[in-house]
């Protein structure tokens, strides 16, 4: 088992799987209680060496997981964005956790437009979803900002996930055709 050789770069970011070294910046973003709050809240490092490498090891069992943001200008690992689908999950998602020092320079949008086009082209995906706390405002703009829409409100099958989580998403065709009539771009 290895992990695919893959690197997508936009404008300002690179996303590509993740490797050891962005460990230390990974558990720096977990343990931030406001960066970990909607997603299971802040974990310890013992406790971010498992989720990372949980990530990891979908890349080498599934061929795709979320991948690590690097911020092309400082070089520097700014979050973790992309295709994540366990078992039990109520669809294909592309999501997104950045550390705070990331936020509010659109590297959330521009990331999730990438890896959007890429589970579509690459994976053979019919849609995507994003599981969104309903408190994470954020999230939510993001979210329609890509052009999802709500679908439902449910609990997550995830030890992780003990909330309620609005379920927005659209079809590989609604994304399509958003690209085309340039509602989309990065």
């Amino acid at each position: 088992m290895s992990i695919p050789d893959i690197r997508i770069e936009t404008e300002r970011l690179i996303l590509r799987p993740p490797v050891a070294a962005d460990f230390a910046a990974y558990a720096r973003t977990m343990a931030d209680p406001e960066a970990a709050r909607f997603i299971g809240g802040e974990q310890t490092r013992a406790k971010a060496w498992r989720s990372f490498l949980t990530a990891a090891g979908a890349w080498a069992i599934q061929g795709f997981s979320t991948f690590s943001v690097i911020e092309k200008a400082s070089g520097q690992w700014i979050g973790r964005l992309g295709p994540w689908h366990p078992v039990d999950w109520p669809g294909t998602e592309v999501g997104w956790t950045l550390n705070r020092r990331a936020w509010g320079k659109g590297y959330a949008y521009e990331g999730a437009v990438a890896a959007i086009d890429w589970a579509f082209e690459h994976l053979g995906w019919h849609e995507v979803i994003h599981p969104i706390h309903p408190q994470n405002q954020s999230s939510l703009t993001l979210a329609r900002r890509l052009g999802s829409q709500l679908r439902e409100t449910k609990r997550l099958s995830s030890s992780v996930e003990e909330d309620m989580a609005e379920i927005w998403g659209q079809t590989r065709e609604q994304w399509l055709l958003r690209r085309q009539q340039g509602a989309v771009s990065c």
